[in-house]
């Protein structure tokens, strides 16, 4: 077990917590490199307290999302199938794999999407014209006291990207986020904001898909889960609160500005 102060542990909970739930990444996505790296947490362990903080954050986030609108229901239970299989079989092949496959994998997979996200930055994916009918997937959101529609493009490649996601959140614990958030974004036509709203309410079931798996084999350390959970929960509902003042081409551009720095950062520790 790790022995760290508690305090320690909350803040980080809560800082990670704010910076996924704004960017709908989930708080993984920083815990997984930041428990190994600060307070020397095995990794396994430290996908652990990730996935559990993860659900803390879906939680947390889920109904203020709801209730505003920004969650895309039909099409995050469409993807929801493919993300909790492959969250299974993540959790099952990352016993196989090394500390040092775990940390390259992490690594760049993040840099990948940072990639994608940062060429991308400036495409919008919604229409001006109310009277267009969305699809069965599709939607309308409400921005900047305007109503627009998005539809929903190239499904096949959604539904393939949720797989990986789901892979990506048991093997290394970040929830999906990293890879669903840039391709519905980049690529399927959905506005930021619902793609990372739509990711946060999807990340609680793929995260619980794999978080017995490691419960199981007893690399869940309690006291610093859930210390770090406790501090997840009031940073997710200001990070939520955020999101609605910062402009959809800024969140682009934080979320690929992280992603890489990240991902640079996971990369040195392979070395």
């Amino acid at each position: 077990m790790v022995s760290v102060s508690p305090w320690l542990l909350v803040s980080m909970g809560m800082a990670t917590g704010l910076v996924g739930s704004l960017l709908g990444l989930g708080g993984g996505v920083f815990l997984v490199p930041l428990l190994p790296l600060a307070i020397g947490a095995p990794i396994r362990v430290a996908i652990a307290a990730s996935l559990i903080s993860v659900i803390a954050t879906a939680s947390a986030s889920a109904t203020v999302n709801l209730n505003r609108g920004l969650v895309n229901m039909r099409l995050g239970l469409a993807l929801e199938v493919a993300t909790s299989v492959g969250g299974l079989l993540g959790g099952i092949t990352s016993s196989l794999l090394t500390h040092r496959q775990l940390f390259l994998g992490f690594g760049l997979t993040l840099c990948a999407m940072g990639i994608v996200m940062a060429a991308r930055a400036g495409r919008r994916n919604v229409i001006a014209d109310t009277s267009l009918d969305p699809g069965w997937l599709g939607g309308r959101l409400d921005e900047a006291g305007r109503t627009y529609v998005y539809r929903v493009k190239r499904l096949p490649l959604a539904m393939f990207a949720s797989l990986i996601a789901g892979a990506i959140s048991g093997l290394l614990g970040v929830g999906g986020g990293i890879i669903k958030v840039p391709v519905l974004s980049s690529f399927c036509g959905i506005p930021i904001r619902v793609a990372a709203s739509t990711s946060t309410f999807m990340i609680g079931v793929t995260a619980a898909a794999s978080a017995f798996i490691y419960f199981g084999r007893g690399q869940v350390d309690l006291p610093m889960t859930a210390a770090i959970a406790i501090g997840t929960l009031p940073g997710s509902l200001l990070g939520t609160h955020l999101s609605d003042r910062v402009h959809a081409r800024s969140l682009k551009v934080i979320m690929a500005f992280v992603l890489v720095l990240v991902a640079l950062r996971m990369l040195m520790e392979t070395q």
